[in-house]
């Protein structure tokens, strides 16, 4: 009678393949980013961390192709330093975006997923922390009268190791389109560039 339920127990609890079933996950964690300028302009920067977070879905083509579809909240940035009138200042940077990546998945193994294709990044807000000679300047934008580019592609590529249900992902991405429309913002240049890190619980 011990051994029937044991077994019908264990029936019970079904593990979905990720590479034949339809998936939903949830995830969260961070982004290491920071800016880039294909055109040489002269604009340094270090990187800064960001949260991240969101859910998805694991649409089976076969067994060894998917698509997955992401959609996330992304805190984005950088942190500067420079002078100006022969004082140091330093600006941190947080933006603000919802990201879509629409990825194409390739499963080789059923513990692993490897993900690459375009992502939407849709600018949210803008925060600024600016410290110039001992003096704080806090302020957030919406950028209504300032030709920032709200709408960027880009192109994300990474991997997922699944130990079901837990999910470990790591992804690079950058933008394809810089971040001021036609080059009269007072904004600097720059592309975002990212490194993510994730963990997530899929259903």
């Amino acid at each position: 009678m011990l051994t029937l339920c044991m077994q019908q127990a264990t029936a019970q609890v079904v593990v979905p393949d990720t590479r034949t079933d339809l998936v939903f996950g949830l995830k969260a964690g961070i982004n290491g980013s920071n800016v880039w300028d294909e055109q040489g302009q002269s604009f340094r920067a270090d990187p800064k961390v960001g949260f991240v977070g969101g859910g998805y879905l694991g649409i089976p083509i076969g067994k060894y192709l998917g698509v997955q579809p992401e959609l996330l909240f992304s805190q984005k940035g950088f942190k500067a330093t420079d002078v100006i009138l022969n004082s140091k200042y330093t600006l941190t940077r947080t933006t603000s975006h919802i990201d879509v990546p629409v990825l194409i998945q390739f499963k080789p193994v059923e513990f692993i997923t490897i993900l690459g294709g375009p992502v939407y990044s849709y600018l949210l807000s803008q925060r600024n922390v600016f410290v110039w000679e001992n003096t704080a300047l806090e302020r957030e934008q919406e950028f209504e009268n300032d030709n920032i580019r709200r709408n960027r592609l880009g192109l994300m590529f990474g991997g997922d190791v699944v130990v079901a249900p837990m999910v470990i992902g790591a992804r690079a991405g950058w933008d394809l389109q810089q971040n001021n429309g036609d080059g009269s913002s007072s904004t600097p240049r720059y592309k975002n560039q990212w490194l993510q890190l994730t963990l997530g619980y899929q259903f």
